[in-house]
């Protein structure tokens, strides 16, 4: 079975605290991984990166190809490579959603390791979330999304979730357990996904015990003091909870 490496860019401790300059480009993001979430320089948008191309989901729920010379503040992505597959039949809610993925990596002993997942479905709705540009330092993800965000329902659309998944121990270079994004078939609309009722799905997901991180390599990185951001407040802007 193939190895695999999860590539993040910069940490959500970082993004939460408003450090959400570019510290690579979407270009060289994609020679990392093929699949995987995150966003825009000054949070400009929300990142889905599927088959190796990578989207932007604007504060209206559409979504148009993003420009390799984009910049990327934070993202996880990984090659979406000899998967595990499975279905999944009706699903409620996120909830549902969360608990019947978490047992299946529970099967293979992998709740301490990370997790990538596409699920391919047919989907009654699809609450979701974007944003647009918020160009201040040190300005919280919360109050920034605060000002830009704005919620949108898609109903019986088909499309793709992309999610991956933190252990507990990694929370603040990560958001702790699960976290998806939503890009509908046509690649037309999509966003961070809060809450969902499936259809059906179909799974690939892959077990990651490798680690990359590309830190800021920019002076203002080091003004940051990256305990200070709650975990409360990084689950209710990451998780909708």
């Amino acid at each position: 079975m193939k190895e695999h490496k999860m590539f993040q860019v910069s940490t959500l401790q970082a993004l939460a605290l408003g450090y959400s300059k570019s510290v690579v480009t979407v270009e060289e993001l994609l020679s990392h991984g093929d699949t995987g979430l995150g966003t825009f320089e000054d949070v400009d948008g929300e990142m889905i990166t599927l088959d190796g191309r990578c989207y932007r989901a604007s504060e209206h729920g559409t979504v148009t190809e993003a420009d390799g010379k984009t910049g990327v503040p934070f993202s996880s992505v990984a090659y979406l490579e000899d998967c595990r597959e499975f279905e999944l039949g009706h699903t409620a809610d996120m909830a549902e959603l969360k608990k019947q993925l978490t047992l299946r990596i529970e099967e293979r002993f992998g709740l301490n390791s990370m997790h990538l997942v596409r699920i391919d479905g047919s989907f009654a709705k699809v609450c979701a979330r974007s944003e647009s540009g918020y160009r201040a330092h040190h300005v919280s993800l919360k109050d920034a999304l605060s000002v830009t965000q704005k919620d949108f329902v898609f109903e019986n659309i088909s499309g793709s979730l992309v999610g991956v998944y933190y252990p507990d121990y990694m929370d603040g270079i990560n958001a702790a357990g699960w976290h998806m994004h939503f890009i509908s078939d046509d690649r037309t609309k999509g966003g961070h996904v809060f809450e969902l009722e499936m259809n059906s799905g179909r799974t690939r997901e892959i077990q990651i015990h490798d680690l990359e991180i590309s830190l800021p390599s920019t002076p203002a990185f080091d003004t940051y003091s990256l305990k200070s951001a709650s975990k409360d407040e990084i689950k209710e802007v990451e998780q909708g909870e």
